[in-house]
């Protein structure tokens, strides 16, 4: 007998009505509709033909992500599951992505054939082997040998070889056939990945104002004679490019014997083997060599074969040379000074006068770089604590840290070594670190710890008083240049002692915590965010405001996703900029004709996560860690902050509505997942990337103008019951 109380009937119809609809769409197929906004931009006549270049570099990134990580994950349902219906459903899946992933294929061709011409016509030429003049061929074979030829490292195919064991997925390969009469001899060649440039510009001929380059996969193939004409006889030598995708997934045990860091090495040397799931080749690689290499890879059928153009490794276009004329490129944005830090004689100070939000690459990563350069020399620095997620090669972040540590302060350095594709690295700087004398760490079993959070402790003349950083993206000079984030530095009690609280929950996961303020997973994310979508349905239903704006990368969590139908339905006007998959369904009577959806795709790569709830017109806002995805909510350590400062609260308010009346790089997200361009009422063109970096410089001028007031008290009264999760 089925026994239903009054508070579940809302969500028992919800659920009903929504089984005769589309519910969610499938984050896969989502994800090729998000890839497919990055190849727009290449196709897209208004961003600098150069750009255009490294667009198609940054799709063929993602795409080759997208094969290792969600493609293989299909393919596991596919191999592993006992349900036939579920197994069904991943095979079906599995065609669908093909026939997508097939179709892009051909659009992004066509982009690079139009580009190549597009690139002529401005005097620079990117040519292969076939395209040498006498000069340039000349020129070439002495470049290989004096800077190519001793990175090449020819494997000759013979029958004990097992060839899957020997090929790299970061890599791409030239697949040589050496015709001999009737007889064939095979070849692979990988193409150098580091230590030569993967683009050569050849010297100018005299006489001449055009500018030439290579790449490199083209000038093994002008030196193939060179290269085994050495020990090999042949008659005709030709050579096809292919690249394979593995699965990325890493297989950790729950040995207690076994470290995590033990179970990581032994899991990165099984990724190294891992069976392909992608095979991309030369479509004019003659049928017998294809054939050769399937069967010499394990593939035995055309899942995942994906035939393209002679070059494959097109994440190299995102490093595409700056040649030619300067408004073929990007004009440089200088990033600004967050202007409240020279409000004082040293960073705390600053803090300590007001809440400061950076958001990046607008402002300079640097300030929070001096934050710990302070801290690590500061004498009333007793302790700092931070977390660790993706870094930088050349860390200022670390340094800083391993120079705290000689200071005598007590650094506890939490890195997640499980950090997708950064794995290895993150085992080195958690060796470099705990070298240095850091308390290093490495999270909770099973839950990767994604906070972007820093704590700094200071022995103050009133007792210890602690500093935080909040953030939404990664302590990484790098990124912190190319990706969208908030951070928020604050030395308000309530904050700052609940984050004390998430450094404790790291070493002790088995007590209890409980959070006021931060809305920290998996501990009350999901129980908090459900309250405050409730909030605006209650205000809904009584004929009150309302109103929900979320910014995310990814929005695919079932039960949040009903939640916003459930707010639909009663009228709560939503608005959701979502970067990459949305498993919402847009645009259907009753269950969300009243949401609206976007995502921007630009010069930067859109990172932060921000909720903002209407409450009546007293508006709680949030930055966090996390996206609206079951893994962020459920199965990883993720802070979220509440904006109680009402000039930070007011500053992201205005970015975020300046995103949503973007008209000229915001795509609106419908159900057929075509991406159309929003069009807006504004004769204006908005740009919003651009408008916020003048939004922001105008902030910068209007401080300054204002010549801060040392004599305003330090701190605003922020903290207010009704504010409180």
């Amino acid at each position: 007998m089925l026994i239903i109380v009054a508070s579940d009937v809302e969500g028992l119809m919800l659920m009903l009505n929504n089984n005769a609809k589309q519910s969610f769409l499938e984050k896969e197929l989502s994800w090729l509709s998000f890839n497919h906004r990055v190849l727009q931009e290449a196709q897209d006549s208004s961003v600098p033909l150069l750009e255009r270049f490294r667009f198609l570099g940054i799709y063929s990134s993602n795409m080759d992500e997208f094969y290792r990580v969600r493609v293989a994950n299909v393919r596991r349902r596919v191999l592993l599951s006992d349900n036939k219906k579920d197994k069904n459903k991943a095979l079906t899946l599995f065609d669908d992505i093909q026939a997508k992933v097939v179709v892009l294929q051909a659009e992004f061709d066509q982009t690079y054939s139009e580009l190549l011409n597009q690139l002529a016509d401005n005097n620079v030429h990117l040519i292969n082997e076939t395209q040498l003049s006498e000069f340039h061929g000349a020129w070439l074979n002495q470049y290989y040998k004096d800077k190519l030829r001793r990175h090449i490292f020819p494997l000759v195919l013979h029958d004990k070889l097992k060839l899957s064991d020997h090929l790299n997925d970061e890599n791409t390969y030239l697949m040589v056939s050496m015709r001999q009469g009737d007889k064939n001899q095979y070849a692979l060649i990988e193409v150098p990945s580091s230590n030569v440039p993967r683009f050569v510009q050849l010297p100018e001929e005299k006489g001449s104002t055009s500018k030439y380059v290579i790449l490199l996969d083209n000038i093994i193939r002008h030196c193939l004679t060179q290269i085994f004409s050495v020990f090999f006889e042949f008659e005709h030598i030709s050579a096809y490019s292919m690249k394979m995708t593995r699965d990325a997934e890493l297989s950790l045990t729950n040995e207690i014997n076994q470290s995590l860091y033990e179970q990581l090495s032994s899991g990165l040397k099984k990724r190294l083997n891992a069976v392909p799931v992608r095979l991309v080749y030369d479509r004019k690689m003659p049928k017998d060599m294809l054939e050769l290499l399937k069967s010499n890879l394990g593939i035995s059928s055309n899942k995942g074969l994906i035939a393209g153009g002679r070059y494959h490794s097109f994440k190299d276009f995102i490093e595409f040379p700056s040649v030619g004329d300067k408004s073929l490129e990007y004009k440089k944005i200088t990033a600004l000074e967050q202007s409240y830090f020279a409000d004082g004689t040293n960073v705390f100070q600053a803090i300590k006068r007001r809440d400061i939000l950076l958001y990046y690459p607008y402002h300079k990563f640097s300030h929070f770089s001096e934050f710990l350069r302070q801290a690590a020399y500061d004498p009333k620095v007793t302790k700092i604590q931070i977390c660790l997620y993706r870094l930088a090669k050349k860390s200022h972040v670390v340094s800083a840290l391993i120079e705290a540590v000689k200071n005598g302060k007590k650094v506890e350095v939490n890195i997640e070594l499980r950090a997708r594709f950064d794995e290895q690295a993150n085992m080195i700087w958690a060796d470099t670190l705990a070298s240095a004398g850091a308390v290093v760490s490495f999270g909770i079993q099973n839950l990767k710890v994604h906070a972007k959070i820093c704590l700094i402790t200071r022995q103050e003349t009133q007792g210890l008083k602690r500093y935080a950083h909040i953030g939404t993206g990664n302590f990484n000079e790098k990124n912190a240049k190319i990706y969208t984030d908030f951070s928020l530095f604050t030395c308000h009690d309530e904050i700052t002692n609940e984050v004390s609280q998430v450094f404790e929950f790291l070493k002790y996961p088995y007590l209890n915590f409980k959070f006021n303020h931060l809305v920290v997973s998996p501990i009350n994310a999901r129980a908090d965010i459900s309250m405050l979508i409730d909030q605006e349905i209650n205000a809904a239903k009584a004929g009150e405001p309302s109103g929900i704006t979320l910014k995310v990368n990814n929005l695919v969590d079932h039960q949040l996703i009903n939640k916003l139908y459930q707010a639909n339905n009663v009228g709560v006007k939503i608005k959701l900029i979502v970067r990459g998959i949305c498993g919402l369904v847009i645009g259907l009577v009753g269950q969300s004709e009243n949401i609206s959806a976007w995502s921007i795709v630009d010069r930067f790569l859109e990172h932060p996560r921000v909720a903002i709830f209407h409450n009546k017109g007293d508006p709680k806002v949030y930055i966090s860690s996390a996206d609206w995805m079951t893994r962020n909510l459920d199965q990883r350590v993720e802070v979220g902050c509440p904006i109680y400062c009402p000039q930070v609260k007011q500053s992201i308010i205005d970015i975020i509505e300046i995103q949503t009346m973007d008209n000229m790089k915001s795509r609106i997200l419908d159900t057929e997942q075509s991406n159309p361009y929003q069009v807006t009422n504004s004769a204006q063109p908005i740009r919003s990337q651009l408008d916020i970096y003048r939004y922001l410089k105008q902030q910068q001028s209007i401080q300054l103008a204002n010549a801060i007031d040392h004599a305003d008290p330090l701190t605003e009264p922020f903290i207010e019951q009704d504010m409180m999760i």
